[in-house]
């Protein structure tokens, strides 16, 4: 969003993973001029003097955008490595451009789709061409606007196009039906930094929806105005050492959450509660504190992760540890994520002396309170990585994970918080 502005924004606190990397390579692309600045001091995070990102936005609304990418005299291309929430918010992006771009990405990429995406940019006027709705894609605008048709099996999708959506030329209108939302929470998300644009509002709003999110209505002719705000902490990551604690019952600290955030992923904590574990806010001077625990027994249960389908490799590894049968399910749509994440996480855990049952929308975990050791495989999926990594700590044997280097796809520095031995 900083690089579609009109001025210079400063992002402090940015996580630097292989993920935020792709971002900025992609946004490079169109010639935003990024500028990362890194403190030498270990400790300057806590300090008050963060590692901070200048981005010189585009300002699209003046058309800038379109003029200085058709200058360019070679192909533009965009590698999104493994990230598809690059993919697919910059695809919709480059919908805004009467210029050619193409698309590709790692192995795992390669295997997401974005075809429902590709439908509802060419029904609103946008040339799209891809490999069976895959990488490698190649988008040419402009964005004619029109009513269309979006099916999210992933909330990226409608993500993408709310960002891009209201940068579209004025008097363009957007209409989007959503005959079916998966990770409805990230969609909010995505509204609370459009409504901090004024784009999103109670009154006068550019866009307007119906409150289940089924329909929403945008228009174009709208510029973005810098962003100057520290990146929140991840839930999505928190959750890893939250379970690390919990599964070697012992203690976890975590800093930087904020509980009133409007990330999804921050259920994870009542899950921890519903599983038997202690959870406790704080809201200390320089901020929120999140206290976890466990003294009694993890217990089975049943938890509907359509919201939060980033949650179930480590919800599968809990529920290894719980007394009695765990279900995790209508999250069918964690099988498009950068793995199948359903099946790859029955295929470990069985490996690891775990009997599961694998179904079209989720697993069913018949928990012994064990974990054995033995060897795993990440499937190059930074969550399976980690998951399977705070597991390892409660096993009775060590676990060694093939591709483990994965989890710094999210989460640099990770295995080496746990201890992990990091083999050749």
């Amino acid at each position: 969003m900083a690089a579609l502005t009109d001025g210079v924004s400063q992002i402090a606190r940015p996580l630097i993973s292989a993920d935020t990397q792709s971002c900025i390579a992609a946004c490079r692309v169109f010639n935003a001029e990024i500028i990362e600045n890194y403190s030498a001091d270990a400790d300057c995070n806590n300090n008050g003097c963060p590692n901070v990102w200048t981005v010189r936005g585009l300002n699209p609304g003046t058309n800038n955008f379109s003029i200085m990418i058709k200058n360019n005299d070679y192909q533009l291309l965009i590698d999104a490595g493994n990230s598809g929430t690059t993919l697919f918010f910059a695809i919709a992006a480059a919908a805004l451009l009467s210029q050619s771009i193409t698309f590709t990405g790692d192995s795992h990429t390669a295997k997401r789709s974005a075809g429902p995406l590709l439908g509802a940019l060419a029904d609103l006027g946008v040339k799209v061409s891809s490999k069976d709705g895959c990488i490698p894609i190649t988008i040419c605008g402009p964005w004619k606007g029109g009513r269309i048709s979006l099916p999210c099996f992933t909330s990226q999708y409608l993500s993408a196009l709310l960002i891009a959506a209201p940068l579209a030329p004025a008097g363009t209108i957007t209409e989007i039906d959503v005959p079916l939302l998966n990770e409805k929470p990230y969609v909010t998300m995505t509204l609370a930094y459009l409504k901090s644009q004024g784009i999103y509002a109670d009154d006068n709003s550019k866009i307007v929806s119906d409150a289940d999110y089924s329909y929403f209505r945008i228009q174009g002719g709208n510029v973005y105005t810098p962003l100057n705000d520290p990146i929140p902490g991840d839930f999505s990551s928190a959750v890893f050492p939250a379970a690390a604690a919990v599964l070697t019952k012992g203690k976890a600290i975590i800093h930087g959450l904020d509980p009133n955030d409007t990330q999804g992923d921050k259920i994870f904590f009542e899950y921890l509660v519903q599983m038997g574990c202690e959870v406790q806010w704080e809201n200390k001077n320089d901020g929120w504190q999140v206290n976890v625990s466990r003294t009694g027994p993890l217990l089975g249960g049943i938890f509907d992760l359509n919201a939060t389908p980033d949650m179930l490799p480590v919800m599968a590894v809990m529920a290894c540890f719980a007394q009695g049968d765990t279900h995790l399910r209508n999250v069918a749509h964690a099988r498009i994520k950068e793995s199948d994440r359903i099946a790859a996480m029955a295929l470990e855990l069985g490996k690891l002396g775990v009997q599961t049952e694998e179904l079209p929308d989720g697993l069913i975990i018949h928990g012994r309170g064990v974990l054995a050791g033995g060897t795993v495989d990440s499937h190059g999926d930074h969550r399976v990585a980690m998951a399977l990594a705070a597991g390892a700590l409660g096993a009775e044997d060590p676990i060694e994970i093939a591709g483990a280097e994965s989890a710094n796809v999210s989460y640099p520095g990770f295995l080496e918080l746990l201890g992990a031995d990091l083999l050749e």
